[in-house]
């Protein structure tokens, strides 16, 4: 039978080639990945570049759990259960004359797969069963299994660039508005003038009389997320709060590509696979039992998330609103929001982050679920019984895919920047390195001048509960580089007292 050949059986030549093909393929994906690296590396994407890292990471584990279910499938084949507890927990409704009718009739696809795969690692076939026992799974159930981890792999990086694609084209719609900003700086706009809190056009969106009260608030926030999720004074009043608290009042500090940058670091923590990752796909897997539509039920789970994350963020935009007006009968200029992390789920921004992480896992495992059933199995198969919720799910992942990557993590990114805490892509890569340089040299000058080496110089540290620049003092023999002026063109530090001494951030 041809499929049973051996290598001792099979042409030289054949082998050859399809060895130089594979090869071929490998190598290519590996020049790809290490020209996209480059070219992240040359353009500083630092964040972009760790989270490439972290997907050639994650492929490295899907590879190894697959060539281990290659290398055992034999000896995972070989053992053997009663049947009495197979027949339960099925995704498709159990049919004992099947079996038999193949096994009378001799069914010769259905033998040439199992002989097929049987052989695949090339080990001898695994022990029968003994009667009224049957193998855990098949080597035919595990060949399955093997492709449905490719097309995990294949779904989760044409995902996770989806995503990446989908947010940064989203923000990239916001360097307009950062752009006349910074015109306005240039040519002395005076935009202190005083204004009634309740005419300024943040309070006017989100203070409305009918978000005052409790019982329409979050319905008023869970709508306004399909309608605009960032509007312009929502992102005036963000940037203005930003550098009001962590920054020098007026710099010319590019709140645009910050975020942007803080979206790539968001993104490297998105596109990783956690343990509770995992244990949610094996959750799917085990919970698709035939009869209770598991999947199509689990697949308004990721619905349900990202809505309540929207509609968090969007009480948040409203709740800061409502405060400025209960303190403030006039303000003077941009409306200046208190910056904590009061306003989060249990005090932590990074919470709802890593709900957006599993939203799209788990929608991306839908998808992959989907496409996996309809190439090993058929769209006719079993299932697929109901056709419409099936289709129906694929639909709901588009839609979640499309407001999560377009809406939602954009909408985190600035709302995050209202934390407590200052991130550290405030400062671009070139600037850090060159903080971090002149922080070992002054040290090294330090201790050449007769220091103990010691004791470490004192820094300035980005205060995490208040959200200040707390200044503390150096040696005074110590002087800043030039250097460090010259490449922080993207974010002014504020000095707010001229000293001989110096300091630098605590990056290290």
């Amino acid at each position: 039978m041809g499929s049973g050949r051996g290598l001792d059986e099979t042409a030289t030549w054949s082998v050859a080639l399809v060895c130089a093909i594979i090869v071929a393929i490998s190598i290519g994906l590996e020049h790809v990945l290490h020209h996209v690296g480059h070219y992240l590396k040359k353009r500083r994407k630092v964040g972009l570049l760790e989270a490439l890292e972290k997907i050639k990471t994650e492929l490295m584990v899907l590879g190894f759990i697959s060539l281990s279910l290659v290398f055992c499938q034999n000896y995972i084949a070989g053992i053997c259960v009663s049947k009495t507890i197979t027949k339960d927990f099925l995704p498709c409704k159990y049919r004992p004359d099947d079996y038999e009718d193949d096994k009378g009739k001799g069914d010769a696809r259905r033998k040439l797969l199992w002989y097929g795969y049987r052989r695949l690692a090339g080990d001898d076939p695994p022990k029968e069963c003994d009667p009224g026992y049957e193998a855990l799974i098949t080597v035919t159930g595990l060949h399955q299994l093997h492709i449905f981890i490719f097309f995990l792999a294949v779904f989760h990086v044409i995902y996770s660039t989806l995503t990446m694609i989908a947010g940064r084209a989203k923000i990239r719609e916001w360097k307009v508005w950062e752009k006349d900003i910074l015109q306005q700086q240039a040519i002395a706009h005076d935009p202190s003038k005083f204004r009634l809190t309740k005419e300024t056009s943040f309070v006017k969106v989100h203070a409305t009389n009918m978000t005052g009260l409790p019982i329409f608030f979050y319905f008023i926030c869970f709508f306004r997320q399909f309608i605009t999720a960032v509007g312009r004074s929502d992102y005036f009043t963000m940037r203005h709060a930003f550098i009001s608290v962590h920054l020098a009042p007026g710099s010319q500090f590019n709140f645009q590509k910050y975020i942007k940058r803080s979206l790539e670091d968001d993104f490297k923590v998105i596109v990783g696979i956690s343990p509770l990752l995992w244990a949610t796909a094996v959750l799917y897997l085990f919970s698709n039992v035939e009869g209770t539509h598991a999947m199509v039920w689990l697949s308004l789970f990721p619905v349900v998330i990202i809505l309540s994350v929207g509609t968090k963020l969007q009480a948040i935009i409203t709740q800061m609103a409502i405060e400025i007006q209960e303190k403030h009968a006039v303000v003077q200029g941009v409306p200046l929001v208190q910056v904590t992390d009061k306003h989060f789920w249990c005090q932590d921004p990074t919470l709802i982050l890593y709900l957006i992480q599993l939203t799209l896992f788990m929608n991306s495992f839908e998808i992959t679920h989907f496409f996996w059933i309809w190439y090993e199995f058929g769209l006719d198969s079993c299932f697929h019984e109901h056709p419409l919720l099936q289709y129906g799910r694929v639909i709901i992942g588009i839609v979640v895919q499309i407001l999560c990557s377009y809406s939602i993590l954009p909408l985190y990114a600035l709302i995050s920047q209202m934390g407590s805490k200052m991130k550290r892509s405030i400062f671009d890569d070139q600037t850090s390195k060159a903080l971090k340089h002149w922080h070992k040299n002054a040290s090294k000058r330090r201790d050449s001048k007769g220091h103990s080496g010691h004791l470490s110089a004192k820094t300035i540290k980005l205060s995490s509960t208040s959200g200040n620049s707390q200044a503390h003092e150096a040696p005074a023999n110590t002087d800043p580089p030039a250097q460090s002026a010259q490449t922080a063109s993207s974010v002014d530090i504020p000095q707010e007292k001229q000293k001989s001494t110096t300091s630098t951030p605590n990056l290290l």
